[in-house]
């Protein structure tokens, strides 16, 4: 018998590209039908165009910063998978979906460390049981969170609206904006103050909005949130 040398064996590997994932059938399937579970308990939208949006920030932001090709992708396939937990429940849809990710990646012939690392993304964007961990899962969690606006809200019926809604409807524009030399990630939103007062998006988002300040440090940089011009954090 073959001596056992405690290390993983990697199956003959590729390197995965972000228009791979973004055309992979099993993940859009898996986007959509989150999706669809998501519009049945009333929340805001979560497709595919969420997940592209969230995908193409997260590389935006590290390549903004400077960071090699190499961790741009990963971040924009963490970005582009992160949601799909949600099509097993919408409660710890981020450790569900770091494990159907991990399988995906590691079926396609992705290199398991980079499959590892996109499974810790994944599992730790939601506010109630992650943080930042490392740079990838640090753009994520930014993209994620500064995806607000008005069209993501699903419920038409403006009376019936909940907190959540109505905070997201209130956003008329929202900007994120990545200054290097300065070291600041800063993401400037116009709100309607019919709608939603400034104070009222930041009780609503505090915990997103610390959780931006904690991924920001991991990459060297302080998060400044301004609302009609006034700065919140």
């Amino acid at each position: 018998m073959g001596k056992n040398t405690g290390k993983i064996k990697e199956n003959k590997t590729e390197k995965i590209t972000y228009k791979q994932i973004k055309n992979n059938p099993e993940v859009n399937l898996l986007i959509e039908r989150g999706n669809q579970v998501l519009g049945a308990l009333g929340y805001t939208e979560h497709s595919v165009k969420h997940a592209a949006k969230v995908a193409e920030t997260a590389g935006y932001i590290l390549k903004r910063l400077g960071y090699g090709e190499e961790e741009i992708v990963l971040a924009q396939i963490a970005g582009y998978m992160h949601d799909i937990g949600n099509s097993i429940n919408r409660n710890d849809h981020a450790h569900s979906g770091a494990i159907l990710g991990y399988e995906i990646l590691k079926d396609l012939g992705m290199p398991l460390a980079d499959a590892a690392k996109i499974a810790s993304a994944i599992g730790n964007h939601d506010e109630k049981t992650g943080t930042a961990v490392d740079v990838v899962s640090a753009a994520l969690i930014l993209a994620d969170k500064t995806d607000v606006r008005r069209n993501r809200v699903r419920n038409q019926v403006i009376s019936s609206f909940d907190a959540h809604d109505r905070v997201n409807y209130a956003v008329l524009s929202s900007k994120l904006s990545i200054h290097r030399e300065k070291k600041l990630i800063q993401m400037d939103m116009e709100l309607d103050d019919a709608m939603c007062t400034v104070m009222d998006y930041f009780e609503i988002f505090l915990q997103r909005m610390m959780m931006c300040r904690r991924a920001a440090e991991v990459l060297g940089c302080k998060f400044k949130l301004l609302a009609n011009g006034n700065k919140l954090c």
